[in-house]
């Protein structure tokens, strides 16, 4: 009997860091897109034993050539044409970001409906600035106009728009230049203005002409990958039609439990898997 490969539909590429330990990158984001029902095609930009936050790190950011030549494989295996997104995030190196952005151009040209989703990771208010110039102006100049959607912290918004934002008004005008270049709808995220109440932290959604402001409790840990797990957790949503405020609403509040599960268990790394049930049951009432 003569084995039969059945093809695989694709709905996200992912191109972002892996970790060994701890969830970061597509070892944060991967996961979640896979309970809610998406087939994820993640592309690595680094191999690591773990994030930065350790006194060692083991692995190294890949070679522009290996990221390109694997996503030459994903084009080649016509995963473009099944998939419905493109997400990325950390880069490691502006060659690497070169790479995406020229991965990006081809796969609009072969799949014009594809939508690119920008986690423009370069840093945060309680680390600073964690990515070498290169990368920032790669960001800012080639990756950061493709884009149709954003998902830049309230510090990253900054260093696109060339000031620091805290107010309001301050906010607003830089996310209005950076929507000026495409368009794109930007999700602000872990914002702390000067009017946001004490112990709330927001998330800021500027779609079109409209603005929302969501707010959740500011919890007294600030662990690595909640970024790059909400990305995951919004575009998982946003492919299955949920509007994008309530995909950010749904994202900020699994992100919420995932951390409120992770104090309560004393650990520092997010708990992922506590929660996998509780995806699977978004997911099942996501398809009703």
């Amino acid at each position: 009997m003569k084995s039969r490969t059945m093809p695989m539909t694709t709905s996200v590429i992912s191109i972002q860091s892996q970790v060994v330990h701890g969830h970061v990158g597509n070892s944060a984001a991967v996961l979640p897109m896979q309970a809610h029902g998406l087939n994820v095609a993640a592309v690595p930009t680094t191999l690591l034993s773990n994030h930065p936050g350790f006194e060692t790190m083991r692995g190294r950011v890949l070679e522009s050539e290996l990221v390109g030549d694997l996503l030459r494989g994903v084009e080649e295996r016509g995963l473009i044409e099944t998939s419905r997104y493109i997400v990325s995030g950390y880069l490691g190196s502006r060659a690497n970001g070169e790479v995406v952005a020229a991965f990006v151009k081809r796969a609009r040209q072969i799949n014009p409906g594809i939508t690119y989703i920008c986690d423009p990771v370069m840093g945060d208010a309680h680390l600073g600035v964690f990515v070498a110039d290169q990368v920032v102006e790669c960001l800012r100049e080639e990756l950061v106009p493709l884009a149709d959607l954003l998902t830049p912290n309230q510090f990253e918004v900054g260093l696109i728009a060339g000031s620091q934002p805290l107010t309001w008004r301050e906010l607003e005008a830089a996310v209005v230049a950076i929507q000026a270049r495409r368009g794109a709808d930007v999700v602000v995220t872990g914002c702390k203005l000067v009017d946001t109440p004490a112990g709330l932290l927001e998330n800021i959604i500027f779609e079109d002409r409209s603005c929302t402001r969501l707010s959740s409790p500011r919890l007294p840990m600030v662990p690595v990958g909640t970024g790059d797990l909400f990305t995951g957790l919004l575009t998982a949503s946003v492919a299955r039609d949920v509007t994008l405020v309530d995909a950010v609403r749904r994202a900020a509040a699994t992100v919420l439990d995932i951390l409120g599960r992770t104090m309560a268990e004393g650990e520092h790394e997010m708990q992922l898997a506590s929660v996998m049930g509780t995806l699977g049951f978004v997911r099942r009432k996501l398809s009703q």
